[in-house]
């Protein structure tokens, strides 16, 4: 698995309502993101920047990802720990912070799984393999803000 990999994404804006950018509150934000082979995803801004509120939005998207990527990483850290991971549930929330000059940037990212685990001596190797989840990453290793992990892991009944 050395060496590079590349992903190609399409984004095409279909927010124009007939007069393109003529003004701030005369176009939509929406974008349909496309990958060759895979279904559109909706998007556009946040509804605090004029967005739809019932499509996803880059912030959106980015918290997602940290979370998938945190997810995928610690379901192989949890193979090659020899633990059996029945659930995995996520409450990821992101902290962006506005500069007051039309820009900013995230603060930080705490992802909140949830774990469920099929025996009770695999709870401490569970909590271990966030760490290594986190170290292998590679979109929390993209970031230039703190993604941090505060799980709970559970017993399966």
């Amino acid at each position: 698995m050395w060496g590079e990999h590349r992903y190609r994404v399409q984004a095409e804006w279909t927010g124009n309502r007939g007069t393109g950018t003529s003004g701030y509150r005369d176009y939509d934000r929406d974008v349909t993101m496309t990958v060759d082979g895979k279904p559109a995803l909706l998007a556009s801004a946040d509804r605090s920047f004029h967005g739809d509120r019932s499509r996803w939005n880059p912030e959106d998207m980015l918290v997602a990802a940290l979370s998938e990527c945190h997810l995928l990483s610690y379901l192989h850290a949890c193979v090659q720990a020899g633990v059996v991971v029945v659930a995995y549930r996520d409450e990821a929330t992101g902290l962006m912070l506005l500069d007051g000059k039309g820009g900013g940037s995230f603060a930080e990212v705490e992802l909140r799984p949830t774990v469920t685990v099929a025996d009770a001596s695999m709870v401490d190797a569970a909590r271990t393999a966030h760490d290594t989840a986190h170290e292998w990453c590679f979109i929390a290793a993209s970031v230039n803000f703190p993604v941090h992990h505060d799980a709970t892991i559970e017993v399966a009944v």
